[in-house]
């Protein structure tokens, strides 16, 4: 029987008032083993469970628990998956991993590709390294949605994209997946020769037979860094470029509109910011379904930014602060601030594009901006009060930016006070008017 070691406890959790201890061993849960974190989150759904415990002392306890439905026992286990991830088995010409540069923090070098991160952390899968008894335990728990990376659905040229054999079955999977009700959000990573034109049409074409299950269509401009020395020669896009993609993108979404009532199928961001065209509204963006993909993130910043700032009085604010941001928001950052400026008497804020050294100029997001250019961008820069960051530029669970220096380093390199910002618009106008 496997038996997986508990690493910690909270504090007043439910383990704890068992006194469950880090160091004990998980056995069973309702008598049944425990393979990953989908069994055991599934066995501790309901409102009485049956934990066997094997103490460090060796002693077994069948720990009899009454909780509220889907209450957390507490437990914390060595792997968030309790499992190990599975690694990716492609080796994509576009990978963006494939391009990090040296001293990139370490939690970047492993590439997964685990349908259970798709679910937990909105990761996406390929589904190159599973099989139909994976789909099947997607639909037995009920693991919707599932993002899942396409790019292409001509099987040849998604197996040349993604260099592997088995790429070639994801319209089978994808059909298997949404007759059973799981809903499928598609990822295509375009790159310019390779997979748009014609080939992009009959993708577009081929996921919409597949709605509403498939749930929307994102459409993502690759990201080429300078690190690319003996890799596939790719190009990126430019004004002209990424303004045929947005009108070729927008067409579908006229047909899907008549047809669905829904526009399914959308550009990112960094298309309308290179073509130099303006961001669609919010409206247009159905539910966000990829937000964290890029997708309708710049219509949602405003949308909730004009909402929050009708709840703030116009008032006089006497100081200066300063944002970073990627070069790709300036103006949009640059746009927000000058309303803010207007709404505020006194209120002065400096936005500074920051060049990214580190992964090299074509990067121009502000999620990939690192400790190190922060400082080479801002050094002799007015700050005034305090510096805001956008909180992406950070671990998730750490302060650490991507280049492995911490906040507090580039604080005192800086010589500033620095605030995080959550990405959004409310977030922002606090950020900047209550430095939190």
């Amino acid at each position: 029987m496997k038996k997986i070691l508990i690493k910690d406890v909270l504090p007043d959790s439910i383990a704890e008032e068992m006194e469950i201890e880090a160091g004990d061993y998980l056995l069973t849960i309702n008598d049944t083993e425990i393979k990953d974190i989908l069994d055991y989150k599934y066995q501790i759904f309901d409102e009485y469970v049956v934990v066997t415990i094997e103490k460090s002392d060796g002693e077994i306890w069948d720990v009899e628990i009454e909780k509220e439905e889907n209450e957390d026992l507490g437990l914390v286990f060595e792997e968030q998956l309790i499992d190990k991830p599975r690694s990716c088995a492609n080796k994509c010409i576009f990978c963006f991993m494939d391009q990090l540069p040296p001293k990139v923090r370490e939690t970047l070098i492993f590439k997964d590709d685990d349908f259970r991160l798709s679910f937990m952390t909105g990761n996406y899968v390929t589904f190159t390294n599973s099989g139909y008894k994976d789909l099947d335990r997607i639909i037995n728990y009920h693991l919707t949605p599932i993002n899942v990376s396409v790019h292409a659905t001509d099987p040849e040229v998604r197996k040349m994209m993604l260099n592997n054999k088995n790429a070639g079955f994801i319209l089978d999977y994808i059909k298997y997946l949404t007759d059973h009700g799981i809903g499928v959000n598609a990822q295509i990573v375009l790159c310019p020769g390779i997979n748009d034109g014609e080939v992009l049409d009959r993708t577009i074409r081929e996921l919409s037979e597949f709605y509403p299950n498939l749930l929307s269509i994102a459409i993502v401009p690759v990201g080429l860094t300078k690190y690319r020395e003996g890799l596939y020669k790719l190009e990126g896009f430019d004004k002209v470029s990424a303004g045929k993609v947005i009108d070729q993108v927008e067409s579908w979404q006229n047909k899907f509109k008549k047809e669905y009532g829904d526009n399914l199928v959308f550009c990112a961001d960094e298309f309308y910011v290179k073509a130099e065209r303006e961001i669609p509204d919010s409206s247009r963006y159905g539910n966000f379904e990829q937000l964290e993909d890029g997708i309708g993130l710049l219509a949602y910043f405003t949308m909730n930014f004009n909402k929050s700032l009708m709840r703030y009085k116009p008032r006089k604010i006497e100081k200066t602060v300063s944002i970073a941001t990627g070069k790709s928001a300036y103006n949009f950052i640059r746009e927000k601030a000058d309303i803010l400026e207007k709404t505020f008497d006194g209120l002065k804020v400096n936005v500074y594009a920051i060049e990214n050294h580190f992964f090299g100029p074509e990067i121009t997001v502000t999620g990939l901006i690192t400790g190190g250019d922060l400082i080479e961008g801002l050094k002799n820069k007015e700050i005034g009060e305090y510096l805001v960051i956008d909180q992406k530029m950070l671990k998730d669970d750490e302060d650490i930016f991507l280049d492995n220096l911490t906040l507090e380093e580039v604080k005192d390199k800086l010589g500033v006070e620095i605030v995080k910002c959550e990405s959004l618009g409310n977030g922002f106008i606090k950020a900047i008017i209550n430095g939190r």
